[in-house]
């Protein structure tokens, strides 16, 4: 399903126009919505989806307070107002909210924000409402092939505590929510801040509240745990965390999000999506975040847990994780812009760690409720940039009490000559994650590890390098990586450990002139995907020839 040159803003207007819109511009905020609604007046009115034409409104509905609410229907696009749903006015009902498939790469555009049930801040509020950690709150259904799209970096899309989304596309028909210019055909290929990022507010743990008990008993309790998440003020301010990180969000599988960022305000940046405190329970496989501002996906605490993940172009951090979160990512693609980007991951073990005094951070890390995530099978292709919209490209950064596991990994920016110390592959800093490391607490393991500066930051306590503890878990080194393409394949080469993004196999893979010894762990290769199981094809957008609107920067 490609987006490109959907329809042009003149001809867009021009429908709209046509269908009784008057000069509507198509950046327009203030359009209302249309009670145009059709038969019962149900939001599963969907038919005409595929190839065929749709003789009836297929716009999603509702009803409140004896109206019908729906999308404005021109023929190709739904267009929903701000009386349909807005950051003032999230949608509350019982009954599921569903975005059908339209005909002709249809998408359902927005005025405004989409925000699924109310945000609380105090636990009596949410109690009287009938919130609890596990549900009870308004459903979002997007269908397969349900393309969503919103027009300002104003507008975001949240899913508050006790709300869920079911979003489950396909290889063929993935869901992608994504910007108007991208419906439009105007935005560019690495564009960001057509619109804000999308949040999903869960009842897991973050470190940010205060708790009783521990991980390690599972006597973990918490009340008015109420975190503030990223996102304007006022109606706009959402709320997560609580004690349950086995909470249930929904499920999200082919899911695309594109185009996003929005600085709200210095260190208040929205992501490509924001887990913020999201619970195990919630099932999210075949995610892609494509040229976001700030970071791919951030994770504030939860347990959440993904697999078969692609970040392409993100202008921060691909991978954020921070304030407790102990999930697994497996199977990922991370690969930079060839001039922007930041890390590809960054990772912080305690929010606010600064702001923690002597003695105070010991009893976090002995309740377990520092950050310890798990990641396998991941590949980074890094950017060689010496300066980008953050910062320069670098690989791994690991501080601040995080205790992770990687394995089975491969971490290069051996793209391009001339870089930089500060394009290292691996910086280990803060004091508990080198003791960490130390006590093998903090595990990378397995990996292979190609850049012009291989590591940064501080020596374990016991004098030992970054370097050495890496070696010492069997991670191979490309140690003469400047200038080196970790893609050739001459007969003399130097490094072969990729084609294109694909992992090479393991008998295939030269570093240091010679035959790896990287034995994974519970799998058959390193890395995050290979060319003989390309779970990537089909419906990520920008990897792949037949859809993508320019060529990798390597190729």
């Amino acid at each position: 399903m490609k987006l490109v040159n959907l329809v042009s803003v003149t001809a867009l207007t021009a429908v709209l126009a046509a269908c009784g819109g008057g000069d509507i511009e198509i950046d327009a905020r203030n359009q209302s919505t249309v009670d145009n609604s059709v038969g019962d007046g149900s939001n599963n009115n969907t038919s005409g989806g595929g190839s065929g034409g749709q003789t009836d409104n297929p716009c999603a509905s509702y009803e409140q307070a004896g109206s019908t609410f729906q999308g404005s229907y021109d023929g190709r696009h739904c267009t929903y107002g701000t009386d349909f749903v807005s950051l003032s006015k999230p949608y509350t009902a019982s009954e599921e909210l569903v975005f059908g498939d339209l005909s002709n790469d249809g998408a359902h555009i927005f005025n405004d924000s989409l925000m699924i049930g109310q945000s609380f801040d105090n636990d009596t509020d949410m109690a009287a409402a009938g919130i609890t950690q596990g549900g009870d709150g308004s459903v979002l259904r997007l269908e397969a092939g349900a393309i969503l799209a919103f027009r300002s970096s104003d507008d975001y899309f949240v899913i508050n505590r006790g709300s869920q989304i079911h979003a489950e596309g396909t290889a063929s028909e993935p869901v992608v929510v994504t910007s108007a210019t991208d419906v439009q055909g105007t935005v560019g290929a690495e564009d960001v801040q057509e619109w804000g990022g999308m949040l999903i507010n869960g009842f897991g743990v973050t470190n940010k509240c205060s708790y009783t008990g521990s991980f390690a008993d599972d006597s973990l309790e918490t009340s008015d745990c109420h975190n503030e998440a990223e996102g304007k003020a006022g109606a706009g301010q959402t709320f997560f965390g609580g004690d349950n990180n086995a909470d249930n969000s929904g499920s999200l599988k082919y899911f695309v999000v594109k185009h996003t960022g929005a600085q709200v305000s210095p260190g208040n940046e929205l992501n490509g999506i924001s887990f913020n405190a999201v619970g195990s329970e919630t099932e999210v496989s075949y995610l892609q975040v494509y040229s976001t501002y700030d970071d791919g996906i951030e994770f504030f605490g939860g347990a959440v847990d993904i697999d078969h993940f692609v970040a392409m172009y993100v202008r921060d951090d691909s991978i954020d994780i921070d304030e407790g979160y102990r999930g697994t990512i497996s199977h990922a693609l991370v690969i930079q812009s060839e001039a922007d980007g930041d890390h590809c991951i960054e990772s912080d073990g305690i929010g606010s760690y600064s702001g923690y005094g002597e003695g105070e951070i010991a009893p976090v890390v002995d309740a377990q409720l520092n950050s310890r995530a798990t990641i396998n099978n991941l590949t980074c292709i890094v950017s060689p940039s010496a300066e980008g919209t953050h910062a320069e490209g670098h690989g791994w950064r690991i501080r601040e009490a995080h205790f992770p596991t990687i394995r089975n990994s491969i971490l290069t920016t051996a793209y391009m000559a001339e870089l930089g110390e500060n394009n290292y592959c691996v910086r280990l800093e803060s004091d508990e994650s080198l003791q960490a490391a130390e006590d093998g607490d903090l595990v990378i393991e397995e990996s292979i590890i190609a850049c012009p500066t291989l590591t940064n930051g501080g020596s374990l306590p016991g004098g030992t390098t970054v370097q050495a503890f890496l070696e010492a878990s069997n991670d191979v080194m490309a140690t003469d990586a400047a200038g080196e393409d970790p893609t050739a394949d001459d007969a003399d080469v130097n490094l072969a450990i990729l084609d294109g993004f694909y992992s090479l196999p393991l008998g295939d893979m030269v570093v240091n002139g010679g035959a790896t010894t990287v034995t994974p762990v519970d799998a058959d290769f390193v890395g995050g995907v290979t060319a003989d199981d390309d779970w990537t094809a089909g419906w990520t957008y920008g990897l792949h020839p037949d859809n993508r609107a320019q060529p990798l920067w390597f190729e």
